[in-house]
């Protein structure tokens, strides 16, 4: 795969100064991968294509907001799909939260390497972060953390009157969107919009889920974990 022919058709061109970045990223990902689990996949052309592009295909999105904006990345774990995001636009303010300590602690190193001063990496978890910031965000991104009405319940509330959330899912998107319907109005939320996207070489189809914020989310939302997990809305 050509990474940088692929971005091209994502209307990204990429500079030397970021084509390095993202080798960067990919050397110390898989160096601390060596001692950490943080990705099932090390080969290099498949980081690129599976993680690299993968999260990159959030610009479709971005036509729902304006360019100079505040995303959130709940449950980032080695950074996706914040970091290329960050990379590729140091105008947009990203803030990543993630449950394990340990992975803050790859981010945070990982955001000095790369020199990286839009983004900041938070030890907390969603439901607990809502409370310190409220729905401050224009855009919440979710990858491959939980099942749509788990995680709407966590993002919806981060996300701002008239901005998205994005959740990025695989073929099950379909079936997990039909079980998030009420939760997803119960939240405030709108579905706008489903990306029906494949990756270079690859068969399996990715989702893109855009969901607008068009009403406040009620109070009481978002329950304690255990109660969101246990009885999903």
């Amino acid at each position: 795969m050509d990474f940088h022919n692929e971005l091209k058709k994502l209307s990204i061109e990429l500079s030397s100064e970021e084509s390095k970045k993202f080798e960067l990223y990919y050397d110390y990902l898989i160096e601390i991968n060596q001692v950490m689990n943080l990705t099932a996949i090390t080969e290099k052309d498949q980081v690129y294509r599976k993680h690299f592009l993968d999260s990159l295909q959030i610009v479709h999105a971005l036509k729902y907001l304006p360019q100079n904006i505040s995303l959130c990345d709940v449950g980032s774990g080695a950074g996706f799909p914040s970091i290329p995001l960050a990379i590729i636009n140091p105008k947009v303010e990203v803030t990543i939260i993630d449950a394990l300590n340990k992975r803050i602690g790859f981010l945070t190193e990982l955001i000095q390497k790369l020199n990286l001063k839009n983004v900041s990496a938070f030890h907390t978890r969603a439901e607990d972060y809502v409370k310190l910031v409220g729905p401050k965000y224009d855009l919440v991104t979710a990858r491959a953390v939980a099942k749509l009405n788990v995680l709407a319940e966590l993002c919806l509330p981060l996300t701002k009157l008239g901005g998205i959330f994005v959740a990025m899912k695989g073929a099950a998107g379909t079936m997990e969107m039909k079980e998030a319907e009420h939760a997803i109005k119960v939240l405030g939320g709108e579905v706008v919009d489903v990306l029906h996207l494949t990756l270079p070489d690859e068969l399996e189809e990715r989702q893109i889920i855009i969901i607008k914020k068009i009403k406040e989310t009620p109070k009481q939302y978002p329950r304690n974990f255990n109660k969101i997990k246990e009885k999903p809305l």
